[in-house]
C-alpha cells in the first residue's frame, strides 16, 4: 500500500493498492520533491472519470510504469472534488499550455520548487496511438527536459502565473455593468446556439447547462405579463427539459440524470450520475411544472427526488457524491437490456407497451444492446392497442416496477460515498424548491436534514469544511460551500420555516464577507484567506460545469439583505455583480448565474412573510406557492417564532393571520386576508 491508504477518498483509496508510489497532496511530498529534486507527477480525477479507470488500468496498475513513474517523480494523486481549489489552477494551467480546454484525468508535470507546470495532458495511453506518445515515453521525456532546462522552466513559469492571473482579473466594463443589457444579451446568445430540433446549446456532447435554462425561464416570467410575452424563451426551456427527460439521459426506471448525452439527440448518456447536476435539475423541472402546468415535469421532478433519496442519501441525512459509469469493467453496463430479458420479466400487455415505448422493438443503440429512451408517445400506442393512455399508463407503470426491482439485483455502479457540502447544497436547494411546487411536505423534511447534517459535522472551530466521509470532515470549505449552502438555506425557509437556519444563513454570509472577499476590486475568492498558498488565488465569476460561486454569492447576499434590511449583504452583492466587469455583456451566456443576480438586483425581490398560527399560514403559503414567481421570496414564519434578526422583529403577530409585502425598502401594513395578499401580489 503506498501513501494513500489512509486518505478517506474513494477515488484516491483506488489507488492505494497501485505499485505507483502515490502521495496525497501535502506538505511531505512536497518537500520530498525539494529534498530529492524530482519534478512533480500530479494526476488529478475522480471517482465516477471513466477515462480515470482506463489510465489506471493501462499505466498506474502496470510494475514497469509504475517503477519508472517512482524512479523520476514524486507522484501526487488528487480528487478533484475534494480539491477543486488544485483543480482550477492546474486545468488553467493546462489550458494555457495546450491551447485548448482539459479534463479528466488531469497529468500535469510540476517543478519540485514552486509546483509551476512546465507540461501537461488529460489521458496517455500505455502504447503511442491516437496522435498520442506512450506514458512510458512521456515520462521519461519530461524527466530529461526537467533537468535539462531550468532556468527556460523557471522563466516559463512565471509566465504562466502571471497568465493565471491575467485571465482572472476582470476587464473594466466601459459602463456601469448594472443595466438591463446583458439580461437581453444572454437571451439572444442561447437562441443563436439553441437546437430548435432536439433542444440543449451546441453540438454534441451535449450538457444540460441547468444555470442557462433557468435563465430563460426566468426571462420568459419576467415577460408574461406583457403585451409581447416571450414565448420563445419558454419554448427554449421547456423543449429542452422535455427532450432530455425523454432522452437516455435520463433514467427512464429509476430517475435521476446521467452526467452528458454523447449525441445531439440526448439518446446516449455518459452513464455516470452526479449529485451536482440533479440538484438543480430537480429545482428547474420542478419550477417548469409550476409555470406550465404539465405532468411530464411534475413526474420528472419526482421521480429525480425519489432517485436521490432511495440511492444516494446517506444515513446520516447527507448526500452521496456520485455513481460511476462502469459496473462489471463496462460502461453503461448496469442500466441496458436485451429484450429478451425484458419480455421474461413482464406479460405480454406490458411488454408489447414497453417496448413500443423504449425502442426495444427496433435496433439496439447501445454496442449491441438496449439503452431505454422514449421513442413513441403514449398516445399513439394507445390508438395502436386501440385502447385508452390511462390504460397503457398503468401498464408501463408496472413494467417500469417490475424492470427496476429486477435490474437492482445486479452488480452496481461504484458509488463515491463522500458528501461534499457544495453538491448537497444544490441538493438541499432542489428539495426545497420541489418541496414547495409540488405539495410534498417530506422533501423539505429531508432537505432540513441534510443541513442539520451539514451544521452539526462540517462546522468545526466556527469554520465550514468540505468534505466528510466515514465520520472524518476535512478541507477548509471553498466559495461554493458557502455560496451555495447560504442560497439553498433561503430556498429551505421558505419551504420550512426554523429560526436556527435563518441565523446560519446569516453567519454564512457573514463568513462570506470577512474571509473570502477580494476588497480591492469586489467579488470573492475561491479560498479564504487563511486556505494555503498554492501559486495562484483563483476568482471566477462565470458558469463551468457548476454554477459560479460568485453569482450564488450575489445572489444569497442580495435575497437576505433584503430580508433582513441589512444594506452591507447588498452593497457586497452589487461589488460582486461590478466586478464581472465588461465580460457580462461581451459573453452573457457564459454568466447566467450572475446575470440572474443581477436581474435580482434591478428588480428587487418581493418579500413575502406570513405571520400567524402556523396551519393557518401554511394555507396561505400553498396557495401562492402554485404560481411560478422567481423573484418573490415568501417565509411563513409562525407566530411564536422569536429572535428574529434585522427588519424581521418589525414584521410582528397579528391576533390573526397577516402578510406583509414588502419591494426594497418599503412594505405595505398587515394585510389580514389572502385575498387581499393576492390582491397586493398581482398589482
Amino acid at each position: 500500500m503506498n501513501k494513500l491508504q489512509n486518505e478517506t477518498s474513494p477515488y484516491l483509496l483506488q489507488h492505494a493498492g497501485n505499485p505507483v508510489h502515490w502521495h496525497p497532496w501535502g506538505s511531505e511530498a512536497l518537500d520530498r520533491a525539494q529534498q530529492e529534486g524530482k519534478p512533480i507527477l500530479l494526476s488529478i480525477g475522480y471517482s465516477a472519470c471513466h477515462w480515470c479507470h482506463v489510465m489506471a488500468h493501462e499505466s498506474f496498475e502496470d510494475e514497469t510504469t509504475a517503477a519508472l513513474m517512482n524512479r523520476l517523480f514524486v507522484n501526487i494523486k488528487v480528487d478533484r472534488e475534494e480539491r477543486p481549489d488544485l483543480d482550477k489552477i492546474y486545468q488553467g494551467a493546462h489550458q494555457l499550455i495546450q491551447r485548448r480546454a482539459g479534463g479528466w484525468p488531469l497529468t500535469m508535470f510540476l517543478g519540485a520548487e514552486d509546483q509551476r507546470p512546465f507540461f501537461g495532458g488529460t489521458y496517455f495511453p500505455n502504447q503511442a496511438r491516437h496522435g498520442l506518445p506512450s506514458f512510458a515515453e512521456l515520462l521519461q521525456k519530461a524527466a530529461d527536459y526537467y533537468h535539462d532546462h531550468a532556468a527556460e522552466i523557471g522563466r516559463h513559469g512565471q509566465e504562466l502565473v502571471s497568465a493565471l492571473a491575467h485571465i482572472d482579473a476582470a476587464r473594466p466594463a466601459e459602463g456601469d455593468v448594472l443595466n438591463p443589457a446583458p439580461l437581453d444579451g444572454a437571451r439572444t446568445a442561447l437562441e443563436n446556439s439553441f437546437d430548435a430540433q432536439f433542444g440543449g446549446f451546441g453540438d454534441a456532447p451535449k450538457f444540460p447547462h441547468p444555470s442557462n435554462i433557468e435563465r430563460l425561464l426566468r426571462h420568459w416570467r419576467s415577460t408574461a405579463d406583457t403585451r409581447e410575452p416571450d414565448k420563445q424563451a419558454l419554448f427554449m426551456c421547456a423543449l429542452t427539459l422535455t427532450r432530455m427527460a425523454e432522452g437516455g439521459i435520463y433514467d427512464q426506471l429509476g430517475g435521476g440524470f446521467c452526467r452528458y448525452s454523447v449525441d445531439d439527440e440526448w439518446a446516449i448518456p455518459h452513464f455516470e450520475k452526479m449529485l451536482y447536476d440533479n440538484g438543480p435539475l430537480l429545482a428547474l423541472y420542478a419550477q417548469l411544472w409550476q409555470a406550465s402546468g404539465d405532468d411530464l415535469y411534475r413526474r420528472i421532478a419526482a421521480e429525480t427526488a425519489d432517485w436521490a433519496i432511495r440511492d444516494m442519501r446517506a444515513p446520516e441525512g447527507g448526500f452521496y457524491a456520485a455513481l460511476d459509469a462502469d459496473s462489471e469493467g463496462e460502461e453503461g453496463r448496469f442500466y441496458v437490456w436485451m429484450p429478451d430479458q425484458v419480455r421474461a420479466l413482464l406479460t405480454d400487455d406490458e411488454y408489447r407497451v414497453t417496448a413500443a415505448r423504449f425502442g426495444l422493438d427496433g435496433p439496439a443503440n447501445f454496442e449491441g444492446w438496449w439503452h431505454l429512451r422514449v421513442v413513441k408517445a403514449i398516445d399513439a400506442i394507445a390508438e395502436d392497442a386501440k385502447t385508452g393512455a390511462s390504460s397503457v399508463q398503468r401498464l408501463l407503470d408496472e413494467a417500469r416496477a417490475k424492470l427496476l426491482a429486477s435490474r437492482a439485483q445486479r452488480v452496481w455502479p461504484g458509488r463515491d460515498d463522500k458528501i461534499l457540502t457544495s453538491w448537497n447544497a444544490l441538493m438541499i436547494r432542489g428539495l426545497a424548491i420541489a418541496a414547495r411546487s409540488l405539495q410534498r411536505e417530506e422533501l423539505a423534511e429531508v432537505a432540513a436534514d441534510c443541513l442539520d447534517f451539514i451544521r452539526r459535522q462540517l462546522v468545526v472551530d466556527d469554520r465550514l469544511l468540505a468534505t466528510y466521509k466515514d465520520g472524518h470532515a476535512r478541507f477548509p470549505a471553498y466559495l461554493d460551500d458557502y455560496a451555495f449552502l447560504l442560497d439553498a438555506t433561503l430556498e429551505l425557509l421558505q419551504a420550512r420555516w426554523d429560526t436556527e437556519h435563518l441565523h446560519f444563513a446569516c453567519w454564512l454570509a457573514d463568513r462570506l464577507l470577512a474571509d473570502f472577499p477580494d476588497a480591492a476590486h469586489g467579488g470573492f475568492y475561491f479560498t479564504a484567506s487563511s486556505h494555503e498558498t498554492l501559486i495562484h488565488r483563483s476568482k471566477s465569476m462565470s458558469d463551468e460545469a457548476l454554477p459560479s460561486g460568485n453569482g450564488v454569492a450575489a445572489l444569497g447576499l442580495n435575497r437576505l439583505g433584503h430580508l433582513l434590511g441589512e444594506s452591507r449583504y447588498i452593497d457586497a452583492a452589487a461589488a460582486t455583480v461590478r466586478a464581472t466587469g465588461a465580460g457580462l455583456e461581451e459573453y452573457p451566456h457564459a454568466h447566467a448565474s450572475m446575470i440572474t443576480a443581477l436581474d435580482e438586483l434591478l428588480n428587487e425581490p418581493e418579500v413575502v412573510i406570513l405571520r400567524g398560527d402556523t396551519a393557518e399560514i401554511d394555507k396561505w403559503r400553498a396557495a401562492l406557492d402554485a404560481v411560478y414567481a422567481p423573484q418573490r421570496l415568501l417565509f411563513a414564519i409562525p407566530a411564536d417564532a422569536v429572535n428574529l434578526p434585522g427588519a424581521l422583529e418589525l414584521r410582528r403577530p397579528q391576533a390573526t393571520a397577516v402578510a406583509y409585502v414588502c419591494r426594497g425598502t418599503s412594505c405595505t401594513a398587515p394585510l389580514s386576508s389572502l385575498e387581499d395578499v393576492t390582491a397586493e401580489l398581482q398589482e
